[in-house]
């Protein structure tokens, strides 16, 4: 199994995080990892992404090639369109359906949802509304890597586990609730395909 995945959004909405889940998850099998991020001007909600790569198999290089992306995680959906150009023809696109509007001429909402929507393969959903309804619009990004799961080619047990692990020193509230964030997004993404 191999699987390349660009993870995209603004600096604070916990891009790293989902990638260090998803590396945890993947170390936890025995699978190789590999991973590049770039810090945009992350404190003043700049660009933030992630080059992560996991395979049964040796990975030569921490950075995906243009178009051979498997999937593209966000959690603004205008960074998901800057990162198409890694995507792969069968690859998908999961991400948040509202915007962090954190320029003057960000475009209508409207308009970069209808973009989103000419790939293929996508799944949006609005992950900040679900983090509210679960106590804690923080976890909005668990919401994103839950509807990425049935995608990820992980089992979702080690998910979970990697999840309680990170969070384990924050105490069974936030545990909990992360675990909650990530069946939430699971379950959308199975209702939505």
């Amino acid at each position: 199994m191999k699987k390349d995945i660009i993870l995209a959004g603004v600096g604070g909405q916990g891009i790293l995080s989902i990638a260090t889940i998803i590396g945890a998850a993947a170390v936890e099998l025995g699978m190789h990892l590999k991973q590049a991020e770039v810090h945009g001007m992350s404190q003043r909600g700049g660009d933030v992404q992630s080059h992560l790569r996991i395979s049964d198999n040796p990975i030569a290089s921490d950075l995906i090639p243009q178009g051979k992306a498997d999937l593209v995680i966000s959690i603004e959906p205008m960074e998901a369109l800057r990162y198409l150009p890694w995507l792969s023809n069968d690859g998908w696109v999961i991400t948040n359906t509202e915007p962090f509007i954190n320029v003057p001429n960000y475009p209508e909402k409207e308009t970069v949802l209808a973009e989103v929507k000419k790939i293929k393969q996508h799944v949006m959903l609005d992950a900040e509304k679900i983090a509210k309804d679960l106590g804690n619009i923080k976890v909005a990004n668990v919401v994103i890597l839950g509807a990425a799961s049935p995608y990820l080619g992980i089992a979702f047990d080690k998910l979970e586990t990697a999840i309680r692990e990170m969070f384990g020193r924050k105490g069974d509230d936030v545990v909990n609730l992360n675990l909650e964030a990530l069946r939430a997004g699971a379950k959308i993404a199975k209702e939505l395909n």
